[in-house]
């Protein structure tokens, strides 16, 4: 019986790793995958009437594919999946639902993993861009303020809609096993469009 405790030891660590492994492996693909339909649908650029204007188009469902991050900074290409729960957060940057778009002059949300999309995001520093491309258009933004709040502060989520704003969210610090204690934000205000 001695002999085998280690055995059985190193066979459950061995499981622990496998499933580790195998969740990474996962959510790469589908943040790849992701990636992909949100440049093919930013790229058809379809023609559209006024985003303003537009009372009667389809609001997106959850887990729908609706645009793209772009950091020029971090190099990199997100998708922007509509809703923030654990399976579209898995597919890359979620916008939260009842938040505004760009082009609508309200707050636009955007999360995602520490662990995942925004590994980097902590490397961003005040006055550099973040892209938003859309299939109506590309509109790019410049951070302002970035501040660290307790991880049920929801204060920053205003969804106001006097002036365009991009609040970008992570849980904080970015290398904490576990769930984090807190919240990275990213305040940027719109540049061009």
């Amino acid at each position: 019986m001695k002999s085998k405790f280690p055995l059985l030891i190193i066979l459950i660590g061995l499981i622990v790793m496998g499933i580790g492994v195998w969740q990474i492996i996962d959510v790469k693909v589908q943040t790849a995958a992701s990636v992909e339909e949100a440049k093919k649908l930013v790229e058809e650029k379809p023609i559209k009437t006024d985003k303003n204007t537009d009372e009667t188009a389809p609001q997106p469902s959850f887990g729908d594919t609706v645009g793209l991050l772009v950091i020029p900074k971090l190099k990199s290409e997100l998708a922007i999946i509509e809703g923030t729960d654990p399976d579209d957060l898995a597919k890359g940057v979620g916008h939260y639902k009842g938040s505004y778009f760009p082009g609508d002059n309200g707050q636009i949300v955007l999360s995602g993993h520490r662990d995942t999309v925004f590994r980097r995001l902590g490397e961003l520093k005040i006055g550099d861009s973040l892209q938003v491309k859309m299939p109506y258009g590309n509109f790019t933004y410049e951070i302002t303020d970035t501040k660290i709040v307790k991880s049920d502060d929801t204060s920053i989520i205003t969804l106001q809609n006097q002036k365009e704003e991009l609040i970008v969210t992570t849980c904080y610090p970015f290398r904490y096993v576990g769930n984090a204690p807190k919240r990275y934000i990213i305040y940027a205000k719109q540049k061009s469009s």
